[in-house]
């Protein structure tokens, strides 16, 4: 396998204030079970770095979402990219390059790329302070009063977008780089 064979999957709303418990070591073992190889988590908030081939990591966001149910009897979405669509993301972030502090910076992931009509029908001003720009499969925030406080949020962006959101901030979404960077240039 190749580098272009490493993937990241991030899963919503595990591990979160004692709801939804995934212990990593067996979300790992999912993974493992599914086809996929060099499989490593980082944090207890369901981000998971994996080698595939394209027909396994082509099922894996849905095949791991049912193994979750079955087991943990958990709904639990996932979203899949590859080190390739996770490095142009980061490198694309128009608040970074607008020289946000990257403390406010997150970055949200869709399952589905959304209708030119869904980002338009989307309000600007729904969270104040706060900014976010769509570009294709990502959303990325700048959230200066925090995420907690934020109004631009998985459920309204799912609701508005039809699809499935989750989220990471900035710091996360450059240690998942360097760790599926590592795990590419490993085995290339």
């Amino acid at each position: 396998m190749s580098a272009k064979d490493v993937h990241v999957a991030l899963l919503r709303g595990i591990n979160l204030a004692g709801k939804n418990s995934l212990p990593m070591k067996q979300l790992a073992t999912l993974f493992s079970a599914a086809g996929c190889s060099d499989v490593q988590t980082y944090i207890q908030s369901g981000n998971v770095i994996f080698r595939a081939k394209p027909p396994v990591a082509k099922k894996i966001a849905n095949a791991i979402a049912a193994a979750i149910l079955d087991r943990f009897e958990l709904r639990v979405p996932v979203v899949t990219r590859t080190l390739d669509e996770l490095e142009k993301a980061a490198k694309a972030n128009p608040y970074l390059r607008a020289g946000k502090d990257p403390d406010t910076l997150h970055l949200m992931f869709l399952a589905e790329p959304p209708s030119k009509s869904q980002i338009a029908a989307l309000d600007p001003k729904r969270s104040p302070g706060d900014e976010f720009s769509v570009r294709g499969r990502d959303i990325y925030l700048c959230l200066p009063n925090g995420v907690g406080r934020s109004k631009l949020n998985n459920a309204y962006f799912d609701s508005k977008l039809g699809t499935v959101s989750t989220g990471r901030n900035w710091r996360t979404v450059l240690k998942l780089i360097e760790l599926a960077s590592a795990c590419g240039s490993a085995k290339a």
